[in-house]
């Protein structure tokens, strides 16, 4: 996911993409804890998502 595209939505859309990286993010952590997570690079990938998306979320309150 780039930033340009997170730029373009509104500010609820951009909460709700949050809530569903955050919900995904606590289930590939259980998975890696339990040594059943394959592709561990997943974790890394959605943490830089989620920091984008919080990024997003805060220029645009500091737009406001």
């Amino acid at each position: 996911m780039k930033a340009s595209e997170l730029r373009t939505k509104s500010g609820e859309e951009l909460n709700k993409e949050l809530g569903e990286l955050l919900k995904a993010q606590f289930g590939m952590r259980m998975q890696h804890a339990t040594q059943q997570l394959q592709n561990t690079s997943q974790l890394r990938k959605t943490q830089r998502d989620i920091a984008r998306v919080r990024t997003v979320l805060s220029q645009k309150a500091a737009a406001k």
